[in-house]
């Protein structure tokens, strides 16, 4: 399968910046900068994340913004006992869902539609393969679609999937291999 340059995942921040920057976190005198540094470093592999669930840059950069609004709102319950990523991640997958869950009582996505909306983002790059990857991920569930986005295109490890989900590696890994099968089914069904 394809990986697209949009869906994947930097490398790892440095572990003593994170660290330092949690601590300034946490200091209501450098909150302010820090929380800033936070979305200059972590803004474009969120933005990564809320894309692959949402599909177009404009829902995107919604989403993002309203995960980066519900990150400062909440800032003083962060307590520095998470990595402010997972923190940040479990924010923004539930902006994720949530606006998906509003979108899908307002209208019902087709294949169609899922063609043409990625077709019409000036920010979609893929091509017929990637497009229909897209379409294929777009008829998992939300769960599932989360799943299988975190693990092949943001490359994540399943301990990690499981501290932002808060869900066992074992319930992940099963969600992960049945949405790989649901794939595979649609490929083979358009052949």
């Amino acid at each position: 399968m394809l990986l697209h340059p949009v869906f994947l995942r930097p490398k790892t921040q440095n572990q003593p910046i994170v660290d330092e920057l949690n601590s300034r976190l946490l200091d209501p005198n450098t909150r302010r900068a820090a929380f800033e540094e936070t979305v200059r470093l972590y803004g474009p592999q969120l933005y990564r994340h809320i894309r692959s669930m949402v599909l177009t840059h404009d829902d995107a950069d919604d989403v993002m913004q309203e995960t980066f609004l519900k990150a400062w709102a909440a800032l003083d319950q962060f307590k520095g006992e998470a990595k402010v990523s997972t923190w940040l991640y479990r924010i923004a997958t539930n902006e994720s869902l949530s606006f998906l869950s509003r979108r899908r009582s307002s209208v019902a996505l087709e294949d169609t539609d899922v063609e043409r909306t990625l077709q019409s983002d000036p920010y979609f790059d893929g091509d017929e393969l990637q497009l229909q990857l897209q379409k294929a991920i777009a008829t998992l569930p939300d769960k599932q679609r989360l799943v299988f986005n975190m693990k092949y295109y943001q490359q994540m490890k399943y301990e990690e999937m499981s501290e932002i989900l808060n869900t066992s590696v074992g319930a992940l890994k099963a969600s992960y291999h049945i949405a790989v099968k649901k794939i595979k089914t649609f490929f083979n069904n358009r052949d």
